[in-house]
């Protein structure tokens, strides 16, 4: 497997020069975050990413996870790599300091998780979900289970899950059947089955907190039906240990085509002692804050296997030896040339590093404006970052899973038969990047959620977000010479959305069939477009670092060369993509059930 190195140049030139992070230091609580702390803290993720996780990758995915007697065993080095995980504080990192975390910004903690999933995705499935159980009581739980739960999970000596999906249900969870009894003491008894359960049983933390969704005697039908209740594997004491074993049990473990350190359980609760999170019937509201976080996190892991498929294929390209140059021999010393020489395998690996740098840069920008909307003291200012967060929310999780899953195809083919063994570990990327399409709301079902929620709401508001700033970057830029290799591109694909905007909602009004069938090319539409706009910003930004410091080590010459590739390669397939959303959705629709 090749080896992993954290990309921290490009991750300070996103979060210092391009985006500007450093300016989150005036915001509340966040007055200690200069430079001269997020960049050391950045190389010891990325020491622990490296050095400690990247290692047991590959052994965990071919060992993976065991039942026994109800218990699940983690793979060999798991425990151990644990322990030195939450030793080191990295569980606490964005928590609230009430409760023993260190509160980093959201813009410098994606960059950490990228580095998590680059390593070793199946480990940063138990501290992600960890994090989001922390988040949903945070947000929505009483003072007492804030008491008893969160200093906990911020220190990561218990973990969380999230328990939604029954056998019979998955997205519509309106159909779900477990229920939840009161009882005298004010406690709730939770009876149903649950499956999928990322990280539901393992043996990397002394007690596990479900967070399980469940319905009251009295509960209407539906998603209105819903009540959120915490659920202990291990009932706590008064002293805050664990205590007496609750009522939920693992019955089995998936057997899975990826991520297979990672534990996927089928979780029994047999009149479990559970508390009620939030209001009742009002679950859908307090899960929700937890599943938006895992929206973005999920998209991180498609950042992650991204760059990790982009360093294996440079890797190996820059080392295989195979047929000679079509312009003349380049390495006269050897019997072949490395293959990174050829045209069609530099496109791969170009179109492999324009995906990851600029989904990395999103990935900042988008957590830029969540740090604040949590933490920004004017209101208005509060609520543009809250409605453009929520715009890019199902862009981030589907797009960078797409182009997640693309790069490591993309790997497999560079490395040819070799990424097809398990040696230098691209299926393995391969493998693992498949499920972030589906879990925690599949593509498609970010699609409609971007289309059916986000295109029409507050009369456009959330558009609004999005546009104007891009708006006016073209106009302010289109009369600049240095600036039309970027701002052209951009300034087409930007009409064609534009188009594809007025095109989906008129239509979806008049036939909701039509704003269905437009989802997916819309959102690939817009989510390129929006790389785009990066990129056009991130080749400026490069000029304007040059001219006042110099490029002595090339890395602003290698971004504008990257994002000319991108305006020239990529760019251009918004315009089939308007084509195919103008098209209409007809012939979707028209085929009779029978004869497929």
């Amino acid at each position: 497997m090749a080896n992993y190195t954290p990309p921290l140049r490009d991750m300070r030139f996103v979060y210092h020069e391009l985006l500007g992070c450093d300016d989150l230091a005036e915001l509340p609580g966040f007055e200690e975050f200069t430079a001269d702390l997020i960049d050391p803290i950045l190389e010891e993720a990325g020491k622990i990413c490296a050095e400690v996780l990247h290692p047991i990758n590959r052994s965990g995915d071919e060992e993976g996870c065991r039942l026994e007697n109800g218990v699940v065993r983690t793979p060999a080095g798991f425990p151990e790599a644990y322990r030195q995980f939450r030793e080191g504080g990295w569980t606490a990192i964005t928590c609230d300091p009430a409760y023993g975390g260190q509160g980093l910004p959201n813009a410098a903690d994606v960059l950490v998780t990228e580095m998590i999933c680059s390593a070793n995705l199946s480990f940063g499935m138990y501290p992600g979900l960890s994090h989001g159980a922390y988040l949903a009581l945070h947000s929505h739980g009483s003072e007492e289970l804030k008491r008893a739960y969160l200093p906990k999970l911020v220190d990561g000596t218990w973990s969380g899950t999230m328990c939604l999906t029954e056998p019979h249900c998955g997205t519509d969870l309106g159909l779900l059947r477990t229920k939840a009894e009161p009882q005298e003491d004010g406690s709730f008894r939770i009876t149903g089955t649950k499956i999928f359960i990322s990280a539901g049983e393992h043996d990397l933390t002394e007690n596990i907190i479900h967070l399980v969704l469940a319905r009251l005697p009295d509960a209407p039908k539906g998603s209105r039906g819903i009540s959120l209740f915490v659920v202990p594997k291990f009932l706590p004491t008064s002293e805050g240990t664990p205590g007496d074993r609750n009522g939920v049990m693992c019955s089995s473990i998936e057997h899975k085509m990826g991520i297979k350190a990672s534990a996927t359980c089928v979780m029994n609760f047999d009149e479990a002692q559970g508390w009620l999170v939030g209001a009742p019937h009002k679950g859908l509201q307090a899960m929700f804050t937890m599943m938006n976080n895992e929206r973005l996190a999920v998209g991180g892991q498609g950042l992650g296997i991204a760059e990790a498929a982009y360093q294996g294929s440079v890797a190996y390209a820059r080392e295989r030896l195979q047929g000679r140059s079509l312009t003349g021999t380049k390495a006269p010393d050897k019997p072949a040339d490395p293959i990174i020489v050829h045209p069609d395998v530099r496109r791969m690996l170009l179109l492999q590093r324009a995906t990851t740098e600029g989904c990395r840069a999103m990935a900042v920008w988008v957590a830029k404006e969540l740090d604040k909307q949590e933490r920004h003291p004017e209101p208005e200012v509060r609520k543009a970052s809250e409605d453009f967060v929520a715009l890019m929310t199902p862009i981030v999780k589907a797009l960078f899973t797409d182009l997640g899953f693309e790069n490591a195809n993309l790997g497999m083919q560079v490395l040819g038969g070799h990424g097809y063994i398990r040696e230098h570990g691209m299926e393995q990327h391969v493998r693992d990047a498949r499920i972030t399409q589906i879990y925690e709301g599949t593509n498609g079902i970010q699609a409609l959620d971007l289309v059916g929620r986000k295109l029409g709401a507050n009369g456009g508001r959330y558009l609004r977000r999005f546009f104007h700033p891009v708006s006016e970057y073209i106009e302010a830029r289109a009369e600049t010479p240095e600036m039309a290799a970027y701002v052209g591109p951009l300034a087409k694909a930007f009409g064609r959305l534009q188009t594809a905007t007025a095109t989906v909602a008129q239509r979806g009004l008049a036939n909701p069939d039509e704003a269905g069938a437009a989802a997916t090319d819309y959102m690939r539409l817009f989510g390129l477009t929006a790389l785009g706009y990066l990129w056009a910003r991130m080749a400026e930004t490069a000029m304007e670092q040059t001219r006042e410091t110099g490029d002595a080590d090339g890395f602003y010459a290698a971004k504008q060369v990257t994002a000319r590739f991108y305006m020239e390669k990529m760019l251009p397939q918004t315009g089939a993509l308007l084509s195919q959303i103008m098209a209409g959705g007809q012939t979707l629709m028209s085929l009779d059930e029978a004869a497929f």
